[in-house]
């Protein structure tokens, strides 16, 4: 109704000469064309939106549905929907200015910020309207076969985006190593259009690229991973939001039923789609950090949340693709160790996670030793949409030689059988940063009952302290450090220190003091043991200063690709007052 009332009143415009008559039939072709294009990705996200998506799949289904070709070279689908865009944007701009000339020629593609149309790409008149670095730069990218075998129009997008990133960093916009970098980021994509185009049609998502590429280089490696998030970067709200799990959640789920209803909720589908979702929460986290909107103890709260969301969707959707199924619902729980369990993923972190279940059927073994591998294949196969998580599968249940997955019970057996025993003093250490993180939601109380009776279990408190010190060189000797650096993760005043510091006063005072069995981070441990009286007065809360100082500095190093080995004296105050914590808890 609303196509047919558009193109009458465009031909009424026509008929009163208020419009030509070619103008107002390619107006309405273009409208026509437009919102075929709407109800297809409509049909697609099953919902209300207007994005075209980046994915190629989805791109060529659009493309197949209407006629059009789409592949790895070419894709007739964008090509036909910049023409439609830019017809419509210089017939908008005709009608604005009544017939006067524009004061931001779009140029042939509607880069306006460019002033026209830029020389060819690969010659030298495209290289003098460049910077130094940056004209070098394209020279090397003109040489490559796979530039040389673009398309005329491809190399156009090209010329247009590049010239656009150049203006900005003259302009101040943005620094030239950002112009640079987007040269980098952009030449293992030139044969995804969809990128150009989007980005050609988006000069706001270009800028906002530019500064982020400026700010460190491992957003760079991420967007070449993933280049599909880019689009996050044209919502207004990224910056200023945080991860919602139960957004999160409630979102997959929609989209999951959607696939149900339309037949297609198959494991590929599914798979791709938790991972898109994933990749643009952790880029919408990564562009908030690297903007400084949120702190480091902020971005691993929301990258360990997004990973717990994450678990919860596939370890869900996962167990509806299960042949050997029993039960509507799994009675099985995830628990994280390391990083997730305390709270402190980073980006590109392994997952440490053990898996449990509570379930009487006779086929509950064989049931959850099947499920456990299918979810660690959800999780950790790479497919077209890029990969989820690593998991380190030597981390088991009862041990490193024990069962991928085990019984609550068994589980119990196990640690408590342990007690307060020296020997199994590492697991214990581990124990201190578990938490469940997915799955059955009763099964918490019960694992958390388990980890708080072991950890709080009577202890030799000088053989305890040997066990620990002993393995904190066995672990400094397998990760030797540069003389004359001081590394900020593994030297001596390092955060390792301060993690088995805590670790000591955890099993050593927790029965005493139950405050220290609440998993709350090493910093709020720290604390809590200086109030306790279980260390000097200001030497914990020092010790806590330097242990987030310490981790400032490592995420900035690695946001950036740069070493953590530093010059000792860069970090010497942190250094100093960690190892003043080590020699009050260890002597």
């Amino acid at each position: 109704m609303r196509t047919r009332s558009t193109l009458k009143a465009l031909s009424r415009l026509a008929a009163s000469g208020l419009m030509k008559p070619e103008s107002a039939t390619r107006l309405g072709e273009a409208y026509v064309f437009l919102r075929r294009v709407e109800h297809r990705i409509q049909f697609l996200d099953d919902q209300q939106t207007h994005l075209l998506p980046t994915g190629d799949g989805d791109l060529n289904w659009i493309a197949r549905s209407l006629g059009l070709a789409c592949n790895a070279d070419a894709c007739e689908l964008l090509d036909r929907l910049g023409e439609m865009r830019e017809f419509v944007a210089l017939e908008f701009d005709a009608l604005l200015h009544d017939g006067r000339e524009s004061a931001s020629p779009s140029g042939n593609g509607g880069c306006k910020s460019c002033g026209g149309t830029p020389p060819p790409l690969d010659s030298e008149a495209f290289a003098e309207k460049l910077p130094g670095e940056l004209a070098e730069r394209v020279r090397q990218l003109c040489a490559l076969p796979r530039v040389q075998a673009l398309r005329e129009e491809s190399k156009a997008r090209l010329a247009r985006l590049i010239l656009r990133a150049a203006q900005a960093a003259q302009r101040g916009d943005c620094t030239m190593e950002a112009a640079t970098r987007f040269v980098d980021w952009v030449e293992p994509l030139l044969r995804r259009e969809s990128y150009l185009a989007l980005l050609v049609e988006r000069a706001e998502v270009q800028q906002r690229l530019l500064r982020l590429l400026g700010l460190a280089r491992w957003p760079m490696r991420y967007l070449m991973r993933h280049p599909g998030v880019i689009d996050e970067l044209a919502d207004e709200r990224l910056l200023h939001s945080r991860f919602d799990a139960a957004e999160f959640a409630a979102e997959l789920e929609a989209r999951h039923e959607a696939w149900e209803r339309s037949g297609q909720a198959d494991p590929e589908a599914l798979l791709d789609t938790l991972r898109r979702a994933h990749h643009a929460e952790v880029f919408r986290t990564l562009v908030r950090d690297v903007e400084s909107h949120i702190t480091v103890e902020q971005v691993a709260d929301e990258l360990s949340a997004l990973a717990d969301a994450t678990l919860a969707r596939t370890l869900a959707w996962a167990w509806k693709h299960l042949k050997q199924a029993h039960r509507p619902e799994p009675r099985f729980a995830v628990i994280a160790y390391g990083k997730l369990g305390g709270k402190e993923l980073g980006y590109g972190s392994d997952l440490d996670v053990v898996f449990l279940y509570d379930d009487e059927d006779e086929r509950a073994a064989e049931v959850y030793g099947a499920f456990t591998r299918k979810l660690i294949g959800w999780l950790t196969l790479r497919t077209a949409a890029g990969e989820l998580f690593e998991i380190d599968t030597a981390l088991r249940p009862n041990g490193n030689s024990g069962m991928l997955v085990t019984s609550m019970s068994s589980f119990e057996k196990y640690q408590s059988g342990r007690g307060s025993n020296t020997a199994w003093t590492w697991e214990h250490q581990a124990l201190t940063r578990a938490r469940w993180c997915a799955g059955l939601a009763e099964l918490e109380p019960r694992f958390e009952a388990v980890r708080r009776a072991v950890l709080a279990a009577p202890r030799d408190h000088a053989a305890l302290r040997e066990e620990v010190r002993a393995m904190r060189e066995k672990l400094r000797a397998a990760r030797p450090v540069k003389e004359g650096r001081f590394d900020v993760k593994h030297s001596p005043g390092g955060m390792v220190d301060v993690e088995f510091a805590v670790q000591y006063l955890v099993l050593a005072h927790s029965a005493a003091h139950p405050g220290l069995l609440d998993n709350k981070g090493n910093i709020a441990l720290l604390l809590r043991a200086q109030e306790a009286g279980l260390l000097p007065d200001h030497v914990g809360a020092r010790a806590a200063d330097a242990y987030r100082e310490l981790r400032r500095a490592q995420h900035r190093a690695r946001l950036d690709e740069q070493t953590t080995q530093v010059d000792p004296e860069t970090l010497a105050e942190h250094r100093d007052a960690v190892l003043a914590l080590w020699r009050t808890v260890f002597g």
